[in-house]
């Protein structure tokens, strides 16, 4: 064969794969299991840019890596295929959000084969295939039959609650279950209708409706997750968006709040993502006070971790979408309270926590009373606080807390010191908790270690109030108000939500006439006509959120064409949880807190083993892009004008604007003028002032971004150099969770050591052919030193994931083996195995070429790293002449001091130095240096 053909040789290995399924796992194996899992896309119309595949391809070398250490290995690939995008587009051009999918999902399947990845594409599975999302739907089902029992610490079937009733009532049940509830007997259970009963379950199911406040987009049309939105407004199109309370679906995450917590202890994420999600669930620990309202029966109730200042409270805090606000808001009131409430409804939560130096709020008109002291306090509105966190009201002290006393200085409000300790109180809180308390009543003279539980203990006898566990998470909002999602397996009957039967799923989307709410407001849903469950009752119209599908689906591979079951027994009990799930960080607190939960909650209904699904996880850092500038004279500027560009080493000679200009027509940061001339018709009779006859391009790093002409597409990328130089050049940049910037000008280093590898078993011939060059000559001590450091270097690189450093390694042996002239099948065989990982197609090609079955590579062994081979047995010393080294001898190791003296000595070099004098001394450092002295 000639040079080696990239286009060729990895089209024909990546359909050679594709036709034999040679990353299937075996079925029946007494090989350990290892699975590798990426967190999986969705497909959209732009395709995948050089930025994408980087996760995935270090996900590849160790699928690889694993499968020759004699690893049955499942590494699996799909689509998050239900979304925004797709619906958007439905929108604006009457196409079915399916279609659009269904071609991106080709685009992207494509574009994932040209590179090489070793996916068993038998499992892909789909999030908006109604095979898959009849488990999304089950998964809601088995929540909704479910409640959590705080006793046994773990989700149970609904009926083993029914059963608690049905024998003693509430008296015995601990449950997580909505605020409202109410204690009953067992002979009041039993005397209940069907109706009646069923209605009281609803309060403890693990997914149930209720009155939320929810982030709502008008121009989407739907409620959007936090992590949808940035800054105020939708991350999907930057429309704003606006806090609303509207009738959900809900999930009690909140109720596996501390083993959410607890669990991230058992595994190998980083500490940073640990972290995040701490913070997002937030554990507090602290007490809840029941505030009377003055002249009202209504209660104010408020959580606090710092009870111990209760008797500072000098006013009160409601969230402006704080339900009691109607009723606490007096008339005159009543217009300066709606004008707040319309306000706040603008700010995203971020935006209202994080802002701390704006001071807002407005006087309801009304007044509670501290239950410790019996005295009046005023009731304000503010946005610092938030209706979804704690119970939506802040008892405020302003002498221990910054906001509060920035809050009552705007306003005017008392500030009262409350322990001893404080200082400056009048211009600035003093959170200290050290000292004792003043004006602090029964707990006067106390310290916070003893006041704390006295007046939990007083609150509690007086039924005023009680010590309890808060968290900053909310229970999840589980609905959208579109149509590209899963149906939800409910509907309603006499106003109650009843789950479909289970026979009847999956509970496929209807089709609409169009893709927008309704003209009545419902979501798009209920366009469909005749759309009733037997035809009689109305079905839920909202659809699932984008993390449903995504909470699961890893099970889903284990056995995706299974229709009795998300996935066997058998299967899920081989393949347990996933041993490396690589992906990137901003679904720390989305995709990453749902998994975990769903997983839980799966483990305590039985329905899998294990309480964590993600062994080990890797954040990929982002390839940045690096833009390409070019610069335009201020004075080519405007209309009819021809425009001038100067290069980058003259524009300072100039006034000039910069420009983005597409990457794709630089090469090297020299830009191709006549592409550029094709690139905009404003630039086809563009003139270019050069530097030594070429346009040179400055340059930035930045987000890759259409707008910015810096995205490369890796099908570009391999159609040049092939896929294996991508994949190595990507793992070359940098350490896989470090950003790094998108830079060709490095790829063709890699695209030699191609071609070099490639020249240790060819060699071209005059008349353009090729020969085979390898031989069975037994490898010397040299070589085999140089492939077993080399051996060393990949397995201990792909085991501690720093694939970088492995592939400066693969050249550095390559360029040995090269000057040694080495083309021994004993050594080469073994670097074609540890390159396989990283290189899959050109190794492929060459393994076949040295004798092995076609496509076998995969079921080989990785070669085995003898140390042996890497011990010195001699040492070149050099020899210094009064400090100054003038040769080099090679001594054995464990020559004696006095022999090597001896022989230095006499060496012709030394003696032409020594010139007939007598050393002073000679200092010979084992395995270092000799200095002759003279």
């Amino acid at each position: 064969m000639a040079d080696y053909n990239h286009s060729k040789v990895e089209k024909y290995w990546q359909d050679f794969w594709d036709n034999h399924d040679t990353f299937k796992p075996d079925e029946q194996t007494a090989k350990p299991k290892y699975y590798v899992l990426d967190m999986f896309p969705y497909p959209s119309g732009a395709g995948l840019h050089v930025g994408h595949p980087l996760g995935y391809i270090a996900s590849d070398i160790v699928s690889r890596y694993k499968r020759l250490k004699g690893f049955n290995v499942l590494h699996p690939m799909g689509f998050d295929s239900f979304g925004l995008p797709a619906e958007q587009y439905a929108i604006q051009t009457g196409q079915h959000p399916a279609i659009t999918t269904e071609q991106n999902r080709q685009r992207y399947m494509e574009q994932l084969k040209n590179i090489g990845f070793s996916y068993d594409w038998t499992r892909e599975v789909r999030t908006s295939d109604p095979a898959f999302y009849k488990w999304t739907q089950w998964i809601f089902m088995e929540l909704f039959r479910s409640w959590y029992n705080r006793d046994t610490d773990r989700a149970e079937p609904i009926e083993t609650l029914q059963h608690k009733f049905a024998t003693n009532g509430t008296t015995d049940v601990n449950a997580v279950c909505d605020d409202d509830v109410t204690s009953f007997t067992a002979a009041e259970w039993n005397a209940m209708s069907a109706k009646e009963s069923y209605e009281i379950t609803l309060k403890y199911r693990l997914t149930y409706l209720a009155d939320a406040v929810v982030n709502w987009c008008p121009a989407l049309g739907t409620v959007l997750a936090n992590d949808e939105v940035k800054d105020g407004v939708s991350e999907r199109g930057g429309y704003p968006v606006e806090q609303k309370l509207m009738r959900q679906w809900m999930m009690r995450i909140t109720a596996y709040a501390d083993r959410l917590l607890t669990g991230l202890d058992t595994i190998d994420w980083t500490e940073s993502l640990k972290e995040q999600q701490r913070n997002w669930i937030g554990k507090s620990i602290g007490a809840s006070v029941k505030f009377a309202v003055e002249n009202s029966s209504a209660i104010i109730e408020v959580f606090t971790t710092r009870v111990d200042t209760i008797y500072g409270v000098t006013f009160m805090v409601l969230a402006p979408e704080h339900e009691l606000v109607p009723q606490l808001t007096t008339p005159d009131q009543r217009e300066a309270v709606d004008a707040y409430v319309s306000a706040a409804k603008l700010r995203s939560e971020r935006d209202r926590m994080s802002d701390t130096k704006t001071v807002s709020g407005v006087f309801a008109g009304s007044y509670c009373i501290n239950p410790v002291n019996g005295e009046k306090v005023p009731i304000y509105l503010a946005d610092y606080v938030l209706a979804g966190y704690g119970t939506g009201a802040v008892m405020a002290v302003p002498s221990g807390d910054q906001r509060d006393w920035t809050f009552a200085m705007q306003f005017g409000l008392p500030i009262i010191p409350i322990l001893d300790a404080q200082k400056d109180t009048d211009k600035q809180a003093d959170n200290t908790k050290e000292g004792r308390y003043i004006n602090s009543g029964i707990i006067d003279g106390m310290t916070y270690q003893q006041a704390v539980p006295a007046l939990i203990s007083w609150l509690e006898d007086g039924e005023l109030g009680r010590g309890k566990v808060n968290y900053r998470m909310r229970d999840a909002v589980f609905s959208r108000q579109r149509y590209w999602g899963e149906p939800v397996p409910v509907y309603f009957r006499e106003g109650l939500p009843y789950l479909i039967e289970e026979s009847d799923l999956p509970l496929e989307l209807p089709a609409i006439d169009k893709y927008l709410p309704t003209e009545t407001g419902e979501p798009p849903l209920g366009r469909a006509e005749g759309w009733k469950y037997k035809g009689i009752y109305d079905y839920e119209l909202s659809t699932m959120p984008g993390w449903a599908g995504s909470s699961f689906y890893w099970y889903r591979y284990m056995d995706p064409q299974n229709d009795s079951a998300f996935a066997s027994k058998e299967a899920i009990n081989y393949w347990q949880n996933v041993d490396l799930y690589i992906g990137g960080t901003e679904h720390a607190t989305g995709h990453l807190l749902y998994s975990r939960f769903w997983n839980k909650f799966l483990k305590d209904r039985g329905y899998v083993p294990q309480e964590e699904p993600f062994k080990k996880l890797i954040n990929q850092g982002m390839i940045q892009g690096r833009s390409m500038i070019i610069y335009r004279l201020k004075s080519s500027e405007g209309a009819g004008k021809t425009p001038v560009f100067v290069s980058f080493g003259l524009k300072d000679q100039y006034e000039t604007t910069e420009l983005h200009v597409d990457v794709n027509i630089v090469e090297n940061d020299v830009l191709d003028t006549e592409a550029f001339k094709n690139w905009l018709p404003d630039y086809r009779n563009a003139e270019f002032i050069l530097e030594n006859g070429k346009y040179i391009c400055g340059s930035v790093v930045e987000k890759m971004s259409k707008r910015y002409f810096n995205v490369v597409n890796p099908d570009d990328v391999s159609g040049r150099y092939g896929a294996d130089v991508l994949r190595m050049y990507e793992m070359f940049l940098g350490p896989l969770e470090q950003a790094k910037p998108w830079n060709t000008n490095g790829i063709d280093g890699v695209y030699r050591f191609i071609r070099k590898f490639w020249r240790l078993f060819y060699k071209d011939n005059l008349d353009g052919s090729s020969s085979w060059i390898v031989t069975d000559e037994q490898p010397t001590p040299a070589e085999l030193k140089i492939l077993h450091k080399t051996i060393q270097k990949a397995q201990s690189d792909i085991e501690a994931y720093s694939f970088n450093t492995s592939v400066s390694a693969f050249m550095v042996c390559v360029n040995e083996l090269s000057t040694l002239n080495c083309h021994k099948r004993s050594v080469l065989q073994d670097l074609v195995l540890i390159l396989s990982p990283y290189a899959p197609h050109v190794t492929e090609e060459l393994w076949a070429a040295l004798g092995n079955e076609p496509g076998s590579i995969s079921k080989a062994q990785f070669p085995t790293f003898n140390p042996a081979y890497l011990v010195e047995d001699a040492f070149e010393y050099p020899i210094q002449i009064n400090g100054k080294v003038r040769t080099t001898i090679s001594f054995a190791i464990d020559r004696a001091a006095t022999e090597i003296e001896r022989e230095v000595l006499a060496d012709e070099i030394v003696q032409k130095w020594l010139d007939g004098k007598t050393p002073k001394k000679v200092v010979v450092v084992p395995k270092r240096i000799v200095n002759v002295v003279i």
